[in-house]
């Protein structure tokens, strides 16, 4: 849209007549990237059809533009009507975040189009390769505001926790994850 092109055009302008190449280049590349990246996952999930992983199509992807992806994945998802209705945290156990070389979880956004109640049909066909994780889920009364949210903010913000199960799929073709690869995928 002629908002956002006007500011890539004012932040790039404004990097070129300071000198600084090196920040203009990162720049322009993480933002073209991230827009092309985008649209090819967002298509992945309209069309299911799975993509190469992300990092071998651009091995220099950090963690970091990883969520600027997922965050335009999550704007796509809601110029087309859904509404967030809470937040989610993967890669949580030790077995995964040994596979992904990490040391700590992924974080990313539930929208109203991925909850299912007990009983609601889900339709395997508007998956790529799903699978199905047990989670508990912590239903809150008030908000969480951090940095610094403690174990005891958390209990007093939750109403109720309940079992369910997460139906974790990957618009990423065989799985072949690395960790920005699930981050811009939504984590």
């Amino acid at each position: 849209s002629w908002p956002t092109a006007r500011a890539v055009i004012l932040v790039s302008s404004s990097l070129r007549r300071r000198g600084n190449w090196e920040q203009l280049a990162k720049f322009c590349l993480v933002g073209a990237v991230g827009s092309v990246v985008t649209l090819a996952v967002y298509t992945a999930l309209l069309e299911r059809k799975p993509v190469d992983p992300l990092t071998d199509r651009e091995p220099s992807i950090t963690i970091e533009d990883a969520y600027q992806i997922q965050l335009r994945m999550i704007q796509r998802r809601l110029n087309a009507g859904e509404t967030i209705v809470g937040k989610k945290i993967g890669v949580t156990s030790k077995v995964v975040m040994d596979m992904l070389k990490v040391n700590q979880p992924d974080f990313g956004q539930m929208t109203s189009g991925m909850v299912f109640n007990e009983g609601d049909a889900i339709r395997a066909d508007t998956m790529i390769a799903p699978k199905a994780e047990a989670e508990v889920a912590f239903v809150l009364k008030s908000d969480l505001m951090g940095p610094g949210v403690t174990a005891a903010d958390v209990l007093r913000a939750t109403d109720f926790v309940v079992p369910c199960f997460e139906i974790v799929d990957s618009r990423i073709r065989d799985w072949k994850i690395k960790i920005q690869d699930t981050v811009a995928d939504n984590a």
